[in-house]
């Protein structure tokens, strides 16, 4: 496994963290064994969310905890997503009321990376630095970034912080991958463009990227010609990402590797540092994303995959 360091954590991160965005407390065998493989691979992060299952995400996670040890795996976990038809949901009383139901649902007292799940930019950052760091102050969180945050948001929040001798964000967690997206999957969603890369280039903060294999838009499931999945096609379907596509596999024949090893060795081969949200549905999918996270790629490789 490969690592890389996030300020305010005291391991290293894994570059690939395994994403728990389903599971039922009635329900634990498979969840339990990707986790159990994942920390037997050398995995150090655990992704889940308040609003992933209305908490049975969080609840599973929970439960192993409760099982392994709460030392086993780090959690990073995200609050203040809309709920149904509720408008914005980011701010001071939502971060404390999130985090409070979020640390009930675990069975933890702290989790070690917090990231608001979205941004409502009529929020001034302040608030939103100073509740964060109030619950940093309590040991409750350990480090803290943003979800679907512009670079210009959290570049902001960081001024605030360095101005008021406060802890600033340590990450942004935007979408990131070999296929760029035509619109968003979900509405709020940021995906990282060219200025976004370039400003992570120039400030080296981590980025860790949600759905960095596109929806298995590299699996070799999806055609041109196979318009079956509405959401894939109004998403990933154009001339650009299928030429990506050919690019992948030709770049994964000669490595003798699958093309969407290739698409995660893409996300994690930046010139900035880079963990890789993975969500494998079994044994053999988290092992396909392990053996794509040691792929090293070059500057030149990385550009070839890029042209279209």
């Amino acid at each position: 496994m490969r690592y890389l360091n996030i300020p305010g954590l005291d391991r290293p991160v894994s570059r690939i963290a395994l994403g728990l965005v389903w599971g039922q407390p009635d329900a634990l065998e498979l969840p339990f064994a990707l986790l159990d493989r994942f920390v037997e691979l050398g995995g150090t992060m655990v992704d889940t969310a308040h609003i992933y299952g209305m908490g049975a995400s969080e609840r599973t996670t929970g439960a192993w905890l409760a099982s392994r040890g709460r030392d086993k795996i780090m959690v990073l976990d995200k609050g203040c997503h809309p709920i149904g038809n509720s408008g914005p949901r980011v701010g001071a009383k939502f971060i404390h009321s999130d985090l409070n139901d979020s640390l009930e649902r675990l069975g933890t007292d702290y989790i070690d990376l917090y990231i608001l799940h979205r941004d409502n930019p009529e929020v001034p950052v302040g608030e939103i630095v100073e509740a964060l760091n109030e619950e940093h102050a309590k040991g409750r969180i350990r480090a803290f970034g943003g979800s679907n945050w512009s670079h210009h948001r959290i570049a902001e929040a960081n001024e605030y912080a360095y101005a008021h001798n406060l802890v600033p964000f340590a990450v942004s967690n935007p979408n990131l991958s070999l296929a760029r997206p035509n619109e968003p999957m979900w509405a709020g969603c940021i995906s990282a463009d060219d200025e976004m890369k370039a400003w992570h280039t120039q400030t080296q903060m981590p980025l860790i990227s949600w759905s960095s294999q596109a929806g298995g838009f590299f699996s070799g499931r999806f055609t041109p010609e196979d318009r079956s999945n509405a959401d894939m096609v109004r998403v990933y379907y154009s001339d650009a990402n299928f030429a990506r596509q050919r690019n992948a596999a030709e770049l994964a024949k000669q490595k003798g590797v699958t093309p969407i090893q290739i698409a995660l060795a893409y996300v994690l081969s930046q010139p900035f540092p880079t963990v890789a949200l993975v969500g494998p549905a079994n044994l053999d999918e988290l092992q396909s994303s392990y053996e794509g996270s040691l792929i090293e790629l070059t500057p030149e490789e990385v550009a070839f995959l890029d042209q279209v």
